[in-house]
């Protein structure tokens, strides 16, 4: 049976969690592999909105299992709060629904601590995080000084963990002006929290192989978005993981030849969050409407995101990175009503054309867009459910996309909503 990873193809907030939930139906497993709880999902269903960050997105739905796999790092008590609010907009989460890598990463209330500390602190150029310790808590994962859930389970493993993180945290707290960790109570929140979390450890990799030589289908979600990675994204104004398609493999413990579809997200528009290049982005009355139309506030941060025309040249650049085979098209009706649109189909830098974000971060600085003009459509797109519902020039529109990113589109959502989605290639199919 075929296996789908399901990544973000621009800065993220594409509208992951709907094509997830729209996908979650006819798969078997649904593994988050990287990531924290900086990311957002929104799934409306039924009219029921569903706000999640730390849980896969497949929880809402009944009969499947959702696995938060070692890739991600994980706030125990953030995650617990999120499972009562889910439990109370009538979600069941149970150990037969939701499952926690053993080796997973915790993040402890340290590293946010540290987080927004660095962030309010730094005068040279601010990384825009969302201060919920996400990168901290990565460091400590290459630093070997994580406390991982496993560790929940021994005390004596435990308090070595601890130790071994605050040898580190006290020295940079100290060059921050921060007061030591209280060594105590931090191990005593480790300890009753620690009940909670092992109800749902396993050894995921085990569970994730088994399933797969079972031949069920397995649906992988990324947070945040390709841009985003911290190898190939916009750096250093990017996340603290891989955020490509390779990492779902090694983020559950699975081999990459497990995955037979790469599914990219991505909004007929480009928004960003936060700070870093944006070639596209517009200050001006059609940057505002897109944000009003698109509601481009963060789930996660409340945050406005800056909008802008869409960029081809970066979509083309991730669907290289993630290896992707579609891409969903999401809110193509936020487009609606304009006389023209526009999309970027190369940079000029220096005098010179180029078809590539480059790496140097001065470079991208000095990169200006170079637009192809569409003409728009007055038509409303919104709940389309097949081509002939599309106004011609929509429709032009999104095979122009495919042209430029050098990518077919398998699924094109029109609305919030999980069943106003065109499907054209279906991702399971074997």
């Amino acid at each position: 049976m075929a296996n789908v990873v399901v990544v973000g193809a621009q800065w993220g907030d594409e509208g992951k969690g709907k094509i997830v939930d729209w996908l979650s139906e006819r798969a078997d497993v649904i593994a988050r592999f990287q990531g924290g709880h900086n990311a957002g999902h929104t799934l409306v269903i039924d009219g029921k909105v569903y706000k999640l960050h730390a849980l896969p997105s497949g929880v809402v739905r009944g009969g499947k299992l959702s696995v938060i796999g070692n890739g991600v790092v994980l706030d125990p008590w953030h995650l617990m709060d999120e499972i009562a609010t889910v439990r109370g907009q009538g979600v069941e989460i149970s150990p037969e629904t939701l499952m926690i890598a053993e080796n997973t990463p915790l993040i402890l209330p340290i590293h946010g601590e540290l987080d927004r500390a660095r962030e309010n602190q730094n005068s040279v150029a601010k990384i825009g995080t969302t201060g919920r310790g996400i990168g901290p808590a990565y460091e400590d994962k290459v630093g070997r000084r994580s406390v991982r859930v496993a560790d929940l389970a021994d005390e004596a493993t435990l308090q070595l963990r601890v130790d071994r993180a605050l040898v580190h945290h006290n020295a940079l707290r100290a060059g921050l002006g921060l007061e030591p960790v209280d060594r105590d109570a931090l191990v005593a929140k480790l300890r009753e929290i620690a009940p909670q979390i092992l109800e749902f450890a396993a050894p995921v990799w085990k569970v994730m192989n088994e399933k797969r030589k079972a031949g069920k289908r397995i649906l992988f979600e990324g947070a945040q978005g390709a841009l985003l990675d911290i190898d190939f994204g916009t750096y250093p104004f990017v996340t603290s993981s891989n955020v490509i398609a390779g990492q779902a493999a090694t983020g559950v413990g699975i081999g990459p030849g497990s995955i037979d579809f790469v599914l990219g997200i991505v909004k007929a528009y480009t928004t960003r969050v936060g700070e870093g290049p944006f070639p596209t982005e517009l200050d001006d009355d059609d940057g505002q409407r897109l944000g009003e139309r698109g509601h481009e506030f963060g789930t996660t941060t409340g945050r406005k995101r800056r909008c802008g025309w869409f960029d081809a040249v970066l979509v083309r650049q991730t669907c290289a990175t993630s290896g992707v085979n579609g891409i969903s098209l999401t809110k193509l009706d936020v487009l609606d009503g304009f006389d023209e649109l526009k999309i970027c189909v190369g940079y000029e830098l220096d005098g010179q054309r180029i078809d590539y974000l480059p790496t140097a971060a001065d470079h991208q600085a000095r990169c200006t867009p170079i637009y192809e003009t569409m003409p728009g459509w007055s038509e409303s797109t919104e709940g389309a459910r097949s081509w002939a519902d599309l106004p011609a020039a929509a429709i032009k529109y999104v095979r122009r996309v495919e042209e430029l990113i050098d990518c077919p589109v398998a699924l094109l959502s029109t609305s919030p909503e999980r069943d106003d989605t065109i499907l054209v290639t279906d991702p399971f199919a074997d």
